[in-house]
């Protein structure tokens, strides 16, 4: 064994200083030796930009690039700290079933702690819709008869309780707890944490539904008009309203990985809207009837879409490619309301049933109409039932109805892991009003929401369209003038070039042929010259974005014209051999 260290020792270069505490033939052997390359990792390099000849700006794009990459493999490292499970419910056996487990099963097998979650509250002034702060902490509900309230749920804290006595169809927070915004009959009205009324926002004309987009700071309602608007709460400003023109709109969520809005409408239609768009960026038929419920996976960054129709189909969808539904049921008792937890656990609430299936049966392609594999079932008599939520980092699903709001617990369907800078649920008044501070300064700008989230912080590809005219200078085609873009495109009408070889816009400077100038009424006498022929005049009517068949006949009979003059012209000067006549010219086309 001595020998053997010494011949490593004498392999190993020298100037190396030598580790005692390490072990020595492995010290010896790794500077000779490497990993297959079918056994590293595989990590795309990123890209270095050598298509940018500014070289201050490629190197800085490069390092940015290169952080980048850092950043995300230093993120897939710190999710090893992630020391909570999101748990669930484990059968014994193949013949139990995890939908005959009650509520009052699961609450005594959870702890102390996740047990209160199991709760029934009720109350006059139904059917109520609820919302969650980001953060999971409080909870507000609103009952179409008018009462309204906030309240922290996790000690049961009332923050503020309002009887407006007039129709309240929708409730959300904004940034963050400290205030609200409610839908009621005719106008959106932002309430404080105390329920002093703060706004009434007048533009938000009998509204449905309500989302906040809190990266953008935007509050976006939909109304029975069919207009979806966009309002600024930094501001105050009505940033912009979108005409759907297909009427009343009762269903709107929104995708929290993209911030783009999903409506669904009366006809079947369902749309995804972004700011910067007058036209829906996504518009597809997805049910037969009305559309009343849309929910998006926030579990693989918006990847999955559910949507429930009025005959009681569920439907789920692939938002990369849209050829169809995934897979396809129908839930029984009629109309069903849909939400995705963080975990991509999917509850279904139909009749008087909450049931919740998990993934990944109901994201496999299945061609039947079969309902998938069913987790968890809980019967509500209370109809009709209006709003689902799951609430955020807990096992807590939260069900309004006619009589008030029921907390039923789905193990597994919550994330347990939270981030204390995006969302913490024990977070004090200082850090709240910090993280106030930082969102505005952080705000991203609303031109910013697309489909495609990842064009943010990239480039523009290089135009492939430059001027053939400029040899040595290339110009963008964006830049160019219109008549050089439309010969780019092979689309410039030069039928009516004068046969002297000047264009429209040419009258041949300011004088003759002999050097002579001209008086103004014989330059623009010259510039019409040739421009008073029906044919023409004819072309000049049909230069429209329509294309027309006996223009194109004739444009093509005046360009073979055109060449033939141009031939007979080459033959005179010499510069072409005149082309003999063959027997087979009879059957060539006049």
């Amino acid at each position: 064994m001595d020998s053997l260290f010494a011949r490593a020792d004498a392999i190993r270069p020298v100037h190396k200083k030598r580790n005692p505490s390490s072990d020595r033939t492995l010290s010896s052997i790794a500077p000779h030796t490497a990993l297959p390359k079918s056994l590293r990792p595989s990590s795309p390099s990123p890209p270095t930009h050598k298509h940018i000849k500014n070289l201050n700006l490629r190197s800085q794009l490069t390092r940015q690039a290169h952080h980048a990459a850092r950043t995300k493999s230093l993120i897939h490292d710190a999710e090893l700290l992630f020391k909570e499970d999101n748990g669930g419910m484990h059968v014994e056996s193949q013949m139990e079933r995890t939908w005959r487990v009650g509520q009052r099963d699961i609450a005594q097998g959870a702890g102390e702690e996740a047990a209160k979650g199991r709760q029934e509250w009720i109350l006059d002034g139904g059917p109520y819709r609820t919302r969650y702060t980001r953060n999971g902490r409080h909870l507000a509900i609103a009952g179409k008869a008018g009462h309204v309230a906030t309240f922290d749920c996790k000690t049961g804290t009332l923050h503020t309780e309002l009887q407006l006595q007039e129709t309240c169809r929708d409730i959300t927070f904004l940034h963050d707890q400290s205030h609200f915004a409610v839908a009621q009959k005719k106008y959106v009205f932002i309430y404080d944490r105390d329920g002093v009324e703060l706004h009434r926002l007048k533009s938000h004309v009998e509204p449905t539904r309500l989302e906040f987009l809190p990266y953008h700071w935007l509050l976006a309602s939909v109304g029975n008009a069919g207009y979806l608007k966009y309002q600024d709460t930094s501001t105050g400003q009505l940033l912009v309203e979108h005409r759907t023109k297909l009427g009343p709109c009762t269903t709107l969520t929104q995708n929290a990985h993209t911030a783009v809005l999903y409506l669904g409408h009366q006809n079947g239609t369902l749309s995804l809207w972004t700011p910067n768009l007058p036209q829906p960026a996504v518009q597809l038929l997805a049910h037969l009837g009305p559309v009343v419920s849309v929910s998006v996976d926030p579990s693989t960054g918006g990847r999955y879409m559910a949507s429930a129709g009025a005959d009681g189909s569920v439907k789920v969808w692939d938002c990369r490619n849209w050829k169809g539904s995934v897979r396809e049921w129908s839930a029984r008792g009629g109309k069903a309301q849909l939400e995705w937890s963080a975990k991509g656990c999917l509850a279904v609430a139909t009749g008087g049933t909450v049931n919740a299936y998990n993934s990944p049966a109901i994201k496999s392609t299945f061609a039947a109409h079969v309902p998938p594999p069913l987790f968890l079932t809980h019967p509500i008599p209370h109809r009709p039932l209006t709003s689902v939520r799951f609430c955020p980092f807990t096992d807590v699903l939260t069900v309004g109805h006619e009589r008030g709001l029921s907390s039923l617990l789905v193990p597994g369907s919550g994330e347990p892991n939270f981030d204390s800078s995006e969302a913490d649920p024990f977070e004090r008044k200082t850090a709240r009003r910090e993280r106030e501070v930082k969102g505005l300064l952080d705000k991203i700008q609303p031109d910013m929401i697309s489909l495609d989230p990842e064009f943010v912080g990239s480039l523009a590809p290089p135009t492939k369209l430059t001027t053939a005219v400029h040899d040595t200078v290339d110009i963008p085609f964006a830049r160019l003038p219109r008549l050089e873009r439309l010969r780019v495109q092979g689309l410039a009408d030069e039928t009516e070039v004068a046969e002297d070889g000047r264009g429209r816009g040419d009258d041949g400077g300011a004088g003759d042929d002999n050097g002579k100038k001209q008086s103004r009424e014989e330059r623009e006498k010259r510039k019409m010259r040739g421009k008073g022929k029906s044919m023409k005049r004819y072309l000049r009517k049909q230069r429209k974005n329509v294309i027309d068949p006996t223009a194109v006949a004739i444009r093509t009979k005046l360009e073979k014209q055109k060449e033939e003059k141009r031939v007979a012209k080459a033959i005179e000067k010499g510069e072409v051999e005149p082309r003999k006549p063959s027997a087979l010219d009879r059957f060539r086309r006049s």
